[in-house]
């Protein structure tokens, strides 16, 4: 017999302040087992193991170790593996557990305080394993297409101004730039770059430059009128995206800004209808669950915004 799990059992059941009658309520066995277990005479079924371990709030491996206490609760155990593997699998694990106390309103204060710290762990988990992938893309640009090349570009580039590194976007672009600056992508990031900086005006000169040497590129019109919008200069920045769907009829990212330009000003009339157009055209596709996602967006933009303004 293991005399370290039936001193444990012994030990959590006390730390836990239960009683073996107690115990034995909760487990569904007599009172006389648990005090057989507890002094090494007989042990649990194997299928008992998980829940003896989730009572006292700890992992069934930690029934079996030389040195084990009792955990306020098992999302705090799970907290505890989950901050020594910093693995996305007991990550989850922890998370399910937490969300359990708070849909219960059972989370104390460090209850929610480890919950932060988990998701704290977890933030640069995620952040580094993103740019990971992001470079691996970028770093295969021979055998992927122009367009793959540029979202992912962009989406690094958007979590780097996200985190504080929005001058790096500047510097590496600047650098690609010099290296060869009759690719017009490289022109695309770099007014990106300066975009991601909030420097607007830096991002409008280089993008004046840009439609010069490309002058029906539809990418480079979307984002000056991006550009434009944050300079509050709407009749520009209109007439931009519009010189981007021009050029490009599918270009979603123009008539995205066109939407959102239109719900801040309150045309919401002009919003809805081509809310409907990008819904269509993500259909159109083949982009079915893209576009469910952004019916219901467009049905409760309607319901809640545009009937209730309609009369006014």
């Amino acid at each position: 017999m293991n005399d370290i799990f039936a001193n444990n059992l012994k030990k959590l059941r006390l730390q836990k302040k239960l009683t073996q009658e107690q115990v034995a309520d909760i487990l569904g066995v007599g009172s006389q087992t648990i005090s057989r277990w507890e002094c090494n005479t007989t042990y649990p079924d194997v299928m008992l193991l998980p829940e003896i371990a989730k009572l006292y709030c700890v992992t069934v491996d930690d029934l079996f170790k030389a040195e084990s206490s009792a955990y306020e609760n098992y999302a705090q155990r799970l907290a505890s593996v989950y901050e020594m593997t910093r693995e996305p699998e007991d990550f989850i694990r922890a998370d399910f557990e937490f969300k359990k106390l708070v849909k219960k309103g059972e989370c104390s204060a460090e209850d929610l305080r480890t919950y932060g710290i988990i998701y704290h762990f977890m933030m640069y988990y995620s952040m580094n394993k993103a740019i990971e992938l992001f470079d691996k893309v970028l770093d295969d640009s021979s055998n992927i297409n122009t367009e793959v090349f540029w979202k992912t570009k962009n989406q690094k580039m958007l979590l780097y101004s996200q985190i504080g590194k929005s001058k790096d976007n500047i510097s590496d672009c600047l650098k690609e730039f010099n290296e060869d600056s009759s690719v017009v992508g490289n022109w695309r990031y770099l007014i990106l770059a300066y975009l991601s900086d909030n420097d607007y005006n830096g991002a409008y000169e280089w993008f004046n430059k840009a439609i010069k040497k490309f002058p029906d590129d539809a990418i480079l019109y979307t984002l000056g009128g991006d550009i434009c919008r944050k300079l509050a200069q709407h009749d520009e920045a209109l007439l931009y995206w519009d010189k981007a769907i021009e050029f490009d009829s599918s270009c979603l990212d123009a008539k995205y800004s066109k939407t959102n330009y239109y719900e801040e000003i309150g045309d919401y009339n002009k919003c809805y209808a081509l809310w409907l157009e990008i819904i269509e055209e993500l259909k159109s596709a083949g982009l079915d669950v893209e576009a469910s996602a952004e019916q219901k967006k467009a049905d409760d933009f309607y319901k809640n915004i545009l009937l209730p303004n309609t009369d006014k």
